[in-house]
C-alpha cells in the first residue's frame, strides 16, 4: 500500500466511523483487508483499493470501514466493572424502576460477548427488586460481527477469554466443537446495526450505556461529540460505562467517575449520594 493509500483508508475511516485507522501499523490494516478482499474476489488489497478508488461503490467503502473498525471483545472484560454492575449498579436502579424496565445497550457490541456478559450479570445479580425486568440491547457498526453476535456461537478459545468454568456450564450449551449462548439469555438481546456518529436521539432512554473500546481508536475530534449523544440518552441516575483507562478529562463537566476506578460514570452524582443518605 502507498502513502496515498493509506491516507485514502484513513480519510474514510473517520468520515464514515469516526475511527483513527493506524496507518503507522500497516501490518493491522492488512491483516483486517486482506480477508475482504478475498472475499471481495480480488487478489491483492492493492486490487481493492484501486476498485475502490475507481468505483467508489458504497457498498465497497462501508465493507472497508467495516474491516478497519472491527473490533475485538472478551466475556467479562473487566472483571471489577462487572462485579460493579452486578454487586451495585443494577440492584440499586432495580430499587428505583419497579415500574418500568432497566435498559441496557452495548453501543458497540462487536461480536457480543459483552451484552451477553451484562445479561448474565442481571440473572447473577442479588437484591433485586421483585419483578425487576431487563431490556438488553446491543449494535455494531459491522454486519458480519452482529450475524455472529446474533447466532450466539462461540469457539473453545473465545469461551476461554473470560468467561469462569461455572458460568460456561450454567449458561451455554456445547455443540460439537462449539459453545452456544442458551436460548433464555440469547433471546433476551435485541439488536440493530448502527453508526454511532449518526443521530442517536431516536434510540430512546437507557439505564446503562456500555462504550468500551471505543474512545481510544476513535479520532479525537468525534469523541466528545459521542459521548454527549450517549450521555443524553441517559436519566439523571444512569451510568455510563467506558474503559477504566479511558481519558474523560474532557467529560468531566458531564460525568463524574464512581468510587473504585473501574469505569463506570455517572451522570449525576447528586442522585446516588441522596439515594445513599435516605
Amino acid at each position: 500500500m502507498t502513502p496515498e493509500d493509506m491516507d485514502l483508508l484513513a480519510a474514510l475511516g473517520r468520515a464514515r466511523a469516526g475511527v483513527r485507522v493506524e496507518i503507522e501499523k500497516p501490518y493491522l490494516i492488512e491483516s483486517r483487508l486482506s480477508p475482504l478482499a478475498r472475499r471481495e474476489g480480488y487478489d491483492s488489497i492493492d486490487a481493492l483499493i484501486a476498485a475502490l478508488r475507481a468505483s467508489r461503490e458504497d457498498r465497497l467503502i462501508w465493507a472497508v470501514v467495516e474491516a478497519l473498525c472491527r473490533g475485538e471483545t472478551t466475556f467479562f472484560n473487566g472483571r471489577e466493572t462487572f462485579a460493579a454492575l452486578r454487586d451495585d449498579v443494577l440492584p440499586a436502579l432495580s430499587q428505583r424502576r419497579r415500574e418500568s424496565p432497566i435498559r441496557v445497550w452495548s453501543a458497540a457490541c462487536a461480536t457480543g460477548q459483552e451484552v451477553y456478559s451484562i445479561a448474565i450479570a442481571a440473572h447473577e445479580a442479588g437484591n433485586l427488586a421483585t419483578g425487576t425486568r431487563f431490556e438488553f440491547f446491543g449494535s455494531d457498526l459491522s454486519e458480519r460481527a452482529l450475524e455472529k453476535a446474533q447466532a450466539g456461537l462461540y469457539t473453545q478459545f473465545e469461551v476461554q477469554r473470560g468467561l469462569p468454568i461455572r458460568m460456561l456450564i450454567k449458561y451455554f450449551e456445547n455443540q460439537d466443537d462449539t459453545w452456544a449462548i442458551s436460548p433464555r439469555i440469547r433471546q433476551m438481546v435485541r439488536w440493530r446495526r448502527l453508526n454511532l456518529l449518526a443521530d442517536l436521539s431516536a434510540m430512546g432512554r437507557f439505564d446503562i450505556i456500555l462504550l468500551r473500546g471505543v474512545l481510544r481508536g476513535m479520532d479525537a475530534s468525534l469523541r466528545g461529540k459521542v459521548v454527549a449523544a450517549l450521555v443524553a440518552l441517559l436519566p439523571a441516575d444512569g451510568v455510563l460505562v467506558l474503559d477504566a483507562e479511558d481519558d474523560v478529562s474532557d467529560f468531566e463537566n458531564i460525568l463524574a467517575p464512581a468510587p473504585g476506578g473501574t469505569g463506570i460514570y455517572l451522570r449525576d452524582p447528586s442522585v446516588r449520594a441522596a439515594a445513599a443518605a435516605a
